[in-house]
């Protein structure tokens, strides 16, 4: 090849492959640009105006307050909210009760605000219409789709569930609380729930769990202290072998609350620290003391879970009182770099269930501490973008 043809030969490819590169990048600019469209950018306030008609949902003050039944739209699942009245309550153990820790205490007297609860945990069926998009791909091409629909099937959602453990096995039976999911995964299907109905549904905050698991009671189980009754109201090891089993078989608390003890642990909006009841503040509880980050792994990512689970062998780790936390070995098996930031994939007994208050944040800044951080997700966009 002459001197000449080699130039323009490489003159040609130097064309071809800027070309290409210009091509890319503006590929990536324009799904940037997408993503910084999604509506978890936005806060979840932006959701409320005109909410989805449902009569018992509807209350300005506590006295107000109905139990209600929430149809998911577009489906024929429902899940049931449970008014829980304010008041005030001692959160921790007293220093002399069995199978304490010291990260329960001091006690401390704390006054919660009213706020529904779901009266169990939340179930696979419900929780894959948004992780697994069932919802979205159920939809036809010929429906008309109310704007709450579109912004609902738009919020970015979970990578593909990989199925190397018994996490997920209970995926798509009817009954089964969600479990294998980060702490991310279960506030953005908050953010999900809220902007599909116009009501503000979140995690609940630690303080929160434990005034409704206690359900006005200070002994060491909301059915009180001694742990023979244990079976008829919580699955644990010993009547499960570990496995997680279907909501509502057993006794609920005094206030109508199933599972509280035991099934599936529950994410709460904390993040764990030894001493954080030394740091709490007497008084109202509006905030928790160090809000959970939705960062998962490491240090920062050391968020508490409560109730214990099916995988329980100490009837202690499902006192009311309990505090778990994340353990990064339940992710140990994800074979993904970086690590998923939706799916945990060595813990099949770790869920959540939602809580709607009855005041929603007041400000964008308020509600920041309650729900997941966008940010996270733009990251993990970056370096990670399977469907």
């Amino acid at each position: 090849m002459t001197e000449k043809k080699t130039f323009l030969l490489a003159a040609v490819l130097g064309l071809s492959f800027s070309i290409a590169c210009s091509l890319l990048a503006d590929e990536l600019d324009a799904v940037q640009e997408a993503d910084l469209q999604n509506p978890l950018m936005r806060s979840a306030l932006a959701f409320l105006e005109n909410p989805a008609p449902l009569a018992d949902s509807v209350a300005a003050t506590e006295a107000e307050m109905k139990t209600y039944t929430e149809m998911i739209p577009g489906t024929n699942l429902t899940f049931t909210m449970v008014p829980i009245k304010g008041g005030k309550f001692t959160m921790g153990s007293p220093d002399g009760e069995e199978g304490r820790n010291d990260d329960e205490g001091p006690q401390i007297e704390i006054e919660v605000k009213p706020f529904w609860m779901e009266e169990h945990e939340t179930t696979w069926l419900a929780f894959e219409q948004f992780a697994l998009k069932h919802l979205r791909q159920g939809r036809r091409q010929t429906d008309v789709l109310t704007e709450r629909e579109r912004l609902a099937d738009a919020l970015a959602a979970p990578t593909n569930l990989w199925g190397i453990s018994d996490s997920h096995d209970n995926k798509g039976k009817a009954g089964y609380p969600a479990a294998g999911m980060t702490i991310y995964a279960a506030q953005v299907y908050c953010k999900w729930l809220t902007a599909i109905t116009g009501r503000y549904y979140r995690l609940p905050t630690e303080a929160e769990w434990e005034y409704a698991c206690r359900a006005g009671t200070a002994t060491r189980f909301s059915f009180g202290d001694d742990e023979g009754d244990i079976d008829d109201y919580a699955w644990w090891f010993d009547n499960t072998m570990g496995d997680v089993q279907q909501v509502k078989q057993l006794k609920p608390n005094p206030w109508g609350l199933y599972d509280m003890h035991g099934n599936v642990a529950e994410w709460v909006l904390e993040r764990y620290a030894a001493d954080t009841y030394a740091n709490r503040q007497p008084g109202t509880f509006a905030t928790p003391v160090r809000p959970a980050l939705s960062r998962v792994g490491g240090q920062d990512g050391i968020n508490v879970v409560r109730g214990g689970s099916a995988d329980s062998d100490e009837p202690a780790d499902l006192r009311s009182a309990r505090r778990l936390r994340y353990d990064e070995r339940w992710r140990a098996d994800d074979p993904q770099f970086p690590k998923s930031i939706w799916w945990i994939t060595n813990n099949p007994s770790v869920g959540f269930r939602v809580v709607r208050p009855l005041e929603p944040p007041k400000t964008e800044e308020e509600a920041k501490l309650y729900e997941p951080d966008p940010q996270i997700w733009l990251e993990y966009r970056k370096t990670n973008t399977r469907d």
